[in-house]
């Protein structure tokens, strides 16, 4: 018999249907340099599938974009002209949402945003306004901001709406987020705070990942029961090992009534480096599941193509679209780390 989730609070699981995506536009020159406008094209490009505007009326789901700065607003107003795009100017240090803003839940039958402490992803890139987000957007939302005091990115956990999730020992086990908890201690308040009744903890993320191993980069739930994540590409894939013992864990994993999931897998984008020679942290796993679409970045590599393919066996109801992401990814992140999804509320 199949539990039912006992716990009053629930983070819904991705491809629940949403009132809204919230998300940033690149707005700080100082901080993309030259990637700045080929970056607003490729956000422009994923928000425009989000939206999924046909015949002049948006299909999927309404776009809460923030942009900080008078230019910045102007540039993103434009670029989503026709997309029914809400553009609000707010302070933000960058785009990177689904760490920054609230993590929407239902609560009681409502919708509630998690405020955590955010630090920069361990002291990393620590920018003026990213602390500011998360109460921001819940102000925004109208809905209760549940402030919490303790670090968590929204990109460290993906759940599957009923009291299972996933993350890696690499990123909430880090010192330099909370080294005044244990396991234990993580456990019991992602229990109190999300819901999360049961973490599959998985080793290791991808090499070079600032986030220190984000799950959104390695495997997502994408429907109760299936976890995707990424096998292997080319010889030289960099993530090979990792790739791999990812594979096997998910593979001795349970969920919370005791069952094993189905795991599937897609190609990983391979061996991708930068100027310098340094290998970039590219995944296809950091697609966004929208109402009507599913968007996965790509990367100009011999596998992007069957990757999309991969994809979309994996979500017939959906349209799959790959969409590059070369100059997001120099900020450090991709789409699903740019996006947080607002569940609709209960019964609509």
């Amino acid at each position: 018999m199949t539990r039912v989730q006992s716990s009053r609070l629930v983070q819904p699981a991705e491809w629940e249907p949403h009132a809204a995506v919230w998300s940033a536009w690149p707005s700080h020159g100082d901080l993309w340099l030259e990637d700045l406008e080929p970056a607003r094209a490729e956000v422009a490009s994923l928000f425009k599938a989000i939206a999924d505007v046909r015949d002049g009326t948006p299909r999927g789901e309404a776009l809460r974009i923030l942009a900080c700065g008078d230019e910045a607003v102007t540039s993103a107003r434009a670029a989503l002209a026709g997309t029914g795009a809400e553009v609000l100017p707010a302070t933000f240090g960058d785009i990177w949402l689904r760490d920054t803003a609230p993590i929407f839940i239902r609560e009681a039958g409502a919708i509630a945003g998690a405020c955590f402490k955010f630090n920069g992803w361990g002291g990393k890139y620590v920018l003026d306004g990213d602390d500011a987000v998360a109460p921001f957007v819940a102000g925004r939302a109208g809905v209760k901001a549940n402030v919490h005091d303790f670090v968590l990115e929204g990109g460290s956990i993906d759940v599957d709406g009923r009291g299972t999730a996933l993350t890696t020992r690499q990123c909430l086990l880090n010192p330099n987020r909370n080294p005044h908890l244990t396991q234990r201690d993580l456990e019991t308040r992602l229990r109190a705070n999300l819901g999360i009744e049961k973490l599959i903890w998985l080793g290791d993320g991808l090499a070079n990942d600032h986030t220190d191993g984000h799950i959104d980069n390695i495997a997502r739930f994408i429907a109760p029961g299936v976890v995707a994540c990424m096998e292997p590409s080319g010889r030289d894939d960099p993530n090979a090992q990792a790739l791999r013992d990812i594979i096997d864990d998910l593979r001795m994993a349970t969920d919370i009534d005791g069952h094993k999931f189905e795991v599937v897998t897609i190609p990983s984008p391979g061996r991708v480096e930068d100027g310098e020679g340094e290998v970039v942290p590219v995944s296809h796993m950091n697609f966004y599941i929208g109402n009507t679409t599913v968007v996965m970045p790509t990367y100009g590599t011999r596998y992007d193509d069957a990757a999309v393919m991969a994809l979309s066996r994996l979500f017939p109801a959906r349209k799959v679209t790959g969409l590059p992401a070369g100059h997001v990814i120099t900020g450090g992140g991709s789409f699903h780390c740019i996006t947080q999804q607002q569940p609709a509320e209960p019964g609509k």
